[in-house]
């Protein structure tokens, strides 16, 4: 009995350094809470300081406003954005790094460097694309593509941590895709996708890992 026991014991800890191994686990869920609570203020911010709209049809609003006007506004909410993403990582790091000192781990390791690899490609793509959309004038589309592009690096990334960030990435892409087909409300899609997912994720990342 105490031999199946201690080969039960050594198998269970077989399977963790190989996971440990393969698997990026230093994510923090407090990083998720924090991203989509900066999504969330930067949307308000948006909504109320940047257009002072009344509508939430932002395709019609933008129909409404006269050319230079418009421009400077799009470039406001560049700038809002830019701030959300930035925050967001340093938030993302500066948990991840927290909770890898605390298992003694180190946070930068060669699944560390592949999940990044994998985000990476689909974000940039990404990126590049919503440029050429400003320079096209469809800005329209900017929200739908950086939700599928972020929603597809979640994809790419979750075989090298936690499964609940695939998961989280199926979300975003049908949330992206959801934008596409009710044009105008790309802030609404916004505040779900990048705010309310991530707090739902981070919650449960958090309740379930760190708690």
């Amino acid at each position: 009995m105490d031999n199946n026991k201690s080969t039960t014991d050594e198998l269970k800890a077989i399977r963790k350094i190989m996971e440990e191994s393969s698997r990026f686990l230093s994510l923090s869920g407090l990083s998720g809470i924090f991203a989509g609570s900066f999504a969330i203020a930067g949307a308000i911010i948006a909504h109320f300081l940047i257009l002072n709209s009344s509508t939430l049809n932002y395709e019609e609003y933008f129909r409404n406003v006269a050319g230079s006007e418009g421009s400077a506004l799009r470039i406001k909410l560049i700038m809002d954005a830019l701030c959300v993403l930035v925050l967001s990582v340093a938030s993302s790091l500066y948990f991840s790094a927290r909770k890898a000192k605390k298992a003694g781990k180190s946070l930068w390791t060669p699944v560390s460097k592949r999940l990044l690899i994998n985000m990476i490609v689909p974000l940039v793509t990404g990126g590049f694309l919503s440029v050429i959309l400003i320079l096209q004038n469809d800005s329209h589309l900017i929200i739908p593509v950086l939700l599928i592009f972020y929603g597809l690096s979640l994809v790419g990334a979750g075989k090298f941590t936690y499964g609940e960030v695939f998961y989280l990435g199926l979300c975003e892409i049908i949330t992206g895709l959801g934008a596409v087909l009710i044009p105008g409300f790309g802030l609404l899609f916004w505040v779900f996708g990048f705010g309310i997912l991530h707090i739902i994720y981070g919650l449960s990342m958090y309740r379930k890992y760190e708690a």
